[in-house]
């Protein structure tokens, strides 16, 4: 950043691109195909400060008041805000352990508009959607004429298995609106995410952010540019990778040993957190205020459910915490649910 600002840039200082700084693009295309399998131009990536903003543009572009949207149930609720905001009706379609259930959406709604969708680390139960059902979602969407918006949000941190590619890779009809965030990677202050965005919504999505706010500003873009190019980012995410599989590693040893009964832990394989069921029955927000009275804070996972009764379980993230912390806030957990 220091570097950057010292220079006589006065392409950084006047109006900005609205799809977004061309050199960032243009290094961004090159590592989303490596990293994620993604194939896409510098020319169809739109720079945005948050993919909050991206689906909101989407969500403007494609839908009229009362059209149909899929919504994995459960799903991330600042999705279903945007959405709602939008005018759309919700649709749950259920998640199990191959993701979001393509045939109990068709079953539900067949005319649906946009389908949103995590199919890399499912928020919030981690599950990553199976190869059937990425084939199944995309042939709908191909038939439906609708529109699929896969948020990649975090699926650069996977620590079993082999890195699954995004579902945009696989999409040869247009259909796919790839969103991705450095929120997750690097700092959410850094307000800078991307939309890779389908030719035939391109020309509009551009039309609809210069409306919206112009540009997102180039300075940051500029050194998130020279950050990608040097090699910074990649030895950045391995480096990462190491601390919090190790961290994680730590978190399922404790539950496994403190909470082995009361816990099941699902979709722990990518990530910055893990879901973990509770036994039938459990109300998990009362347990989670429980124990953020204690000093352990988690998420309810029925408060990301729209229709479910049968989601019961708790949201625990690992990165930011040391293992020290993350063994003594699981003995506070193990006391408190064993306790009740």
């Amino acid at each position: 950043m220091s570097r950057r600002a010292r220079r006589d840039e006065r392409v950084l200082l006047s109006d900005g691109d609205v799809r977004g700084y061309r050199p960032l693009r243009e290094v961004l295309a090159e590592h989303l195909r490596v990293a994620r399998g993604v194939a896409c131009s510098a020319d169809q990536i739109v720079i945005v400060p948050s993919v909050q903003q991206a689906l909101d543009v989407a969500a403007r572009l494609t839908l009229d008041a009362g059209d149909e949207v899929w919504m994995e149930d459960p799903g991330y609720a600042g999705a279903r805000a945007v959405l709602q905001a939008a005018g759309a009706t919700i649709v749950p379609v259920p998640v199990d352990a191959q993701g979001i259930d393509v045939a109990a959406g068709v079953r539900r709604a067949p005319r649906a508009r946009l389908a949103y969708v995590t199919p890399g680390h499912q928020a919030p139960l981690g599950v990553t959607l199976t190869i059937d059902r990425r084939l199944a979602l995309l042939g709908w969407a191909r038939q439906s004429l609708a529109l699929v918006v896969e948020d990649d949000y975090d699926s650069e941190y996977r620590y079993e298995g082999r890195p699954v590619p995004a579902l945009q890779g696989l999409d040869r009809a247009g259909v796919v609106l790839h969103l991705g965030t450095f929120s997750k990677t690097l700092l959410p202050s850094l307000r800078l995410a991307y939309a890779v965005v389908p030719d035939a919504l391109l020309d509009p999505f551009v039309a609809a952010k210069s409306i919206l706010d112009r540009f997102t500003p180039p300075l940051g873009q500029a050194v998130l540019a020279d950050f990608l190019d040097g090699g910074h980012f990649g030895r950045h995410l391995r480096r990462m990778r190491e601390i919090y599989a190790e961290r994680r590693a730590a978190l399922l040893a404790a539950i496994t040993a403190e909470l082995g009964g009361a816990l099941t832990v699902v979709g722990a394989s990518a990530g910055l957190d893990l879901a973990a069921r509770l036994p039938k029955g459990t109300d998990d927000r009362a347990l989670a205020d429980e124990l953020a009275a204690a000093g352990v804070e988690t998420l309810a996972l029925s408060r990301h459910a729209l229709e479910r009764r049968d989601v019961s379980g708790l949201l625990l993230g690992f990165a930011a915490f040391s293992l020290a912390r993350l063994r003594r806030s699981v003995a506070t957990a193990s006391a408190t649910i064993l306790g009740r």
